[in-house]
């Protein structure tokens, strides 16, 4: 990987402080005694924005309540999330990171209401930030290989499109009343806010660095 020999001698903060926090939250929801406390301010839904709950576009991109949930997503962010920090540096990952995650929680509160007619229904989880993170890094390495379900081998580039197709087919399934209890909007949300931030701002920073290593 072109870029590896220099950013692989930067340290990373944000990516090991989000697994921390993530860590304490998934925890929280272990063990907290006040049953209405997490639902009310670690999940996202179109109705808890009308609520006024307006965190939650955040907060619940730090919340799981599962455990496999909870390690996938973070296996994932440590994979994929180190190696983009130390390309991008800590601010521009970390704000990228927190832009896919907000966009993505409004992803999933606004298909379920206005797509699948459920302005109740919540959701919680990383996802959307993480499908982000996963686009950028396959649109600034589109060679590298990614594991498709952790099993099949494919270049990045195709396997982001991949996913993107399979959760807009997940979302039509959901539509007709079929699918799994997936958030798609949330993933769709998080994967296209990630392209747009690459096309406006990491291929610029991306050719200029490639530019100033090549000098």
């Amino acid at each position: 990987m072109i870029a590896s020999s220099h950013t692989m001698k930067r340290r990373i903060y944000f990516v090991p402080i989000t697994i921390f926090l993530n860590t304490f939250v998934f925890l929280a929801w272990q063990f907290t005694e006040t049953k209405s406390f997490m639902p009310d301010h670690f999940l996202i839904s179109y109705k808890a924005l009308l609520e006024g709950r307006y965190w939650t576009l955040l907060t619940s991109v730090y919340s799981h309540s599962m455990g496999l949930h909870f390690f996938i997503n973070m296996y994932v962010l440590h994979s994929f999330g180190g190696f983009l920090e130390r390309f991008l540096g800590t601010w521009r990952f970390g704000l990228t990171y927190l832009i896919c995650g907000i966009m993505g929680s409004l992803g999933h509160a606004f298909t379920s209401a206005f797509f699948l007619h459920n302005p109740s229904m919540a959701a919680l989880g990383a996802s959307g930030a993480i499908a982000g993170i996963i686009i950028i890094f396959s649109f600034c390495f589109p060679k590298e290989k990614i594991l498709l379900l952790g099993i099949i081998p494919l270049p990045a580039i195709f396997g982001a499109l991949l996913l993107i197709g399979l959760d807009l087919w997940g979302l039509y399934e959901q539509s007709v009343g079929s699918g799994l209890p997936i958030g798609h909007g949330a993933h769709l949300g998080g994967a296209f806010t990630g392209l747009f931030i690459y096309i406006t701002f990491i291929k610029a920073y991306k050719e200029r660095y490639l530019s100033h290593f090549w000098s």
